[in-house]
């Protein structure tokens, strides 16, 4: 038996696995949760994060405005599933309190450390780059230093700081669509200075799911095996890029090294809602919420670049297909330090 280090989360939504269903991972049988034009002005939302808040929810989301750039919203929902919007974008300021709104953003993160919340996007510096803000009421959102130049996507802050330094994985790039396509690790004492880059994972594998890149999608989950982090993988066909899903462990007290990862998806575009939409066959995985108690995991992920998508799944579930479909890439051990 495998356990969540962490919180009860009694409130979470969750539905229990289907007869005869033999997948790691199930779908909400309502889904999408989110639908096109959402709210005034958004014509839809996705790749979009939450977490437990005043013992009910909150989110930051991917907005694409009617004329097609995409702000972070914040939404409120009493169980997970049925959410509210703020019609205005947040306002973020910098850390006099001025005005300091990101020229774009989209598929944020939201990871709690500590007393602080953290948002995390990607967004324009030159280049695609990795944007940060922090809050601790969700009412003033105060952007920090962007972490890194561009190019880099698919920031995500561990929930908890290991050996007094943030941990922060990224998938770095050129100025194309990411052709380099690998995850990796970052520290910093203060989040302004980060260093001590690794590399964490490698795209490819046997399998072609995860040929063209990589990248990690909800903040890593504390276990007694590991840390877990789901994360997306993508291929390319005659028809276009395929985004799945799957999961790995990585070491706890270096997570630059991974213990076990799926060589195998876990989930994969397969529903009229993933399949077809503004860029069709994407499962993307945003966020997560756990319960310690009982070891369930809702999985939140974009659906078709189009829709907001749930799914369920248990630690115990999602562990054991990642030990039994195996499979370490060439320095997937390593510290990741070459």
């Amino acid at each position: 038996m495998s356990k969540i280090l962490g919180e009860k989360l009694e409130n979470m939504p969750w539905q229990e696995k289907p007869n005869n269903f033999e997948g790691p991972i199930w779908r909400h049988t309502e889904n999408p949760i989110i639908g096109r034009n959402p709210v005034e002005g958004v014509s839809r939302i996705f790749n979009s994060a939450v977490m437990p808040y005043n013992k009910e929810f909150i989110g930051v989301f991917r907005g694409e405005t009617i004329n097609g750039r995409p702000h972070i919203y914040l939404g409120h929902s009493k169980d997970g599933i049925n959410w509210n919007f703020d019609k205005e974008r947040i306002k973020f300021v910098d850390e006099n309190g001025e005005d300091y709104q990101p020229l774009y953003a989209y598929d944020p993160r939201l990871v709690k450390v500590e007393d602080t919340y953290y948002i995390i996007w990607c967004g324009d510096f030159d280049g695609a780059a990795i944007g940060l803000a922090k809050t601790q009421d969700f009412k003033t959102f105060t952007r920090l230093e962007n972490p890194f130049l561009p190019f880099n996507r698919n920031g995500v802050l561990f929930p908890k700081k290991i050996d007094g330094k943030f941990i922060m994985l990224s998938r770095p790039s050129d100025n194309g669509h990411t052709p380099f396509g690998d995850v990796f690790l970052s520290k910093s004492p203060d989040l302004n200075y980060w260093g001590k880059h690794r590399i964490v994972m490698q795209k490819g594998g046997n399998g072609w799911w995860q040929s063209v890149k990589i990248g990690c999608g909800p903040a890593p989950i504390e276990t007694d095996e590991g840390w877990l982090i789901f994360y997306h993988g993508v291929t390319g066909t005659c028809n276009g890029l395929v985004y799945s899903m799957s999961a790995a462990l990585l070491d706890k007290e270096c997570p630059s090294k991974v213990l076990y990862r799926a060589g195998s998806i876990m989930l994969t575009p397969e529903e009229w809602y993933e399949e077809r939409g503004f860029v069709p066959n994407v499962v993307f995985p945003c966020a997560a919420l756990t319960d310690a108690k009982t070891g369930r995991i809702a999985i939140y992920y974009g659906a078709a670049d189009t829709y907001v998508g749930l799914a369920y799944t248990t630690i115990d579930e999602t562990v054991k297909f990642i030990k039994e479909h195996n499979e370490l890439g060439a320095i997937d051990s390593l510290e990741g330090r070459l």
